[in-house]
């Protein structure tokens, strides 16, 4: 048999009636490929997230340059295709769409200082995307990640279902890392979520966490490592947020865990998991919350957010909720959206 037609039948599987059709490849187009776009689609091909992974960035030179990096390394993972273009044709008919590219956060900015440059950012290249992929499910991962996902929602007309935004995945990891980190648990028995806004106004939900089968707030500590008292958890609390400056202090981005943050949602998706995780989106009527994108609990499969959990609140947790939505909804008005 030559290559040739070896490579035909590859592309070919037999249907329930004998006949040959073309296998359906996943795709994952990401739009950015700076430092946090380039590392999602290195975190991407790791994973065997997708067959194809296609990145689109104006910088002609810097995106055809980070796809020939990765396709030189493919030998060393799962099968796939990279590519690079400055052309969004390259997104065409993508399963996902990451959206990373965006303004970089400086040294002491607040990620709600980002908003103005990245909403014109998204009305200039958000509506052709969805002319070329008008069927993906799309992960806006920019900051203010809350603000730009609403101003997306209102700018692309996509239902709220099919676009959303990263959200609290990573400040969810963050915070069960430490949570770990104190009680001497691995970070996968710890179940612990961040919701409303990223940023400065997030809060953990300690009411609803847990370390095994036992709620975090009865955890009474285990070889010497003591129990989350209310001032342990604050300073828990203070390091999840304070987190990124530190980093963006240090090196400039945050690269690599909202990489990895963002495969897993990119999985969730293409393999239509239901898997819960707080992403930001639209909320109607969630605890009296409306009209604003925000992160809670919510189920991720292949339409995109089918649902958010109703996750019992105290009541100032609930309190700290409304106050963060009330605090991206100002940001978000102050834009004309």
């Amino acid at each position: 048999m030559s290559e040739q037609i070896a490579e035909s039948l590859a592309d070919e599987e037999p249907s329930l009636t004998g006949a040959t059709s073309h296998r359906r490849t996943s795709k994952v187009a990401i739009v950015g490929a700076g430092a946090v776009g380039s590392t999602m689609a290195y975190a991407a091909l790791m994973r065997g997230a997708a067959r194809t992974v296609a990145l689109f960035d104006i910088n002609k030179a810097k995106v055809e340059a980070e796809a020939l990096d990765l396709g030189h390394g493919i030998q060393f993972m799962s099968m796939a295709e990279v590519v690079g273009s400055d052309d969004i044709a390259v997104c065409a008919d993508a399963d996902v769409v990451v959206f990373t590219a965006g303004a970089k956060q400086k040294p002491g900015q607040t990620r709600l200082d980002l908003a103005e440059a990245t909403i014109g950012l998204v009305k200039k290249v958000l509506p052709s995307l969805v002319e070329v992929a008008p069927n993906a499910v799309y992960v806006m991962v920019t900051n203010p990640v809350d603000v730009v996902t609403y101003a997306s929602l209102k700018i692309s007309g996509l239902p709220p279902t099919q676009l959303f935004g990263s959200g609290t995945v990573l400040d969810s990891s963050r915070l069960r890392y430490l949570i770990a980190k104190h009680t001497g648990v691995a970070v996968q028995n710890v179940h612990a979520y961040i919701a409303g806004e990223h940023g400065d106004s997030e809060l953990p939900l300690w009411s609803s966490a847990s370390i095994g089968a036992i709620p975090l707030l009865e955890w009474q500590g285990i070889e010497g490592e003591g129990p989350l008292t209310s001032a342990v958890r604050d300073e828990i609390a203070r390091e999840v947020v304070e987190s990124a400056y530190r980093i963006i202090e240090g090196k400039g981005a945050t690269n690599y865990a909202v990489a990895l943050a963002g495969s897993r949602i990119i999985e969730a998706i293409l393999k239509d998991e239901r898997r819960v995780l707080p992403v930001s989106s639209l909320l109607t009527g969630y605890y009296g919350i409306d009209d604003v994108c925000l992160s809670v609990p919510s189920i991720v499969g292949s339409a995109g957010v089918l649902d958010r959990l109703p996750v019992p609140m105290s009541v100032d947790e609930l309190s700290g909720l409304r106050s963060s939505a009330q605090a991206v909804r100002d940001v978000a008005r102050r834009f004309g959206f």
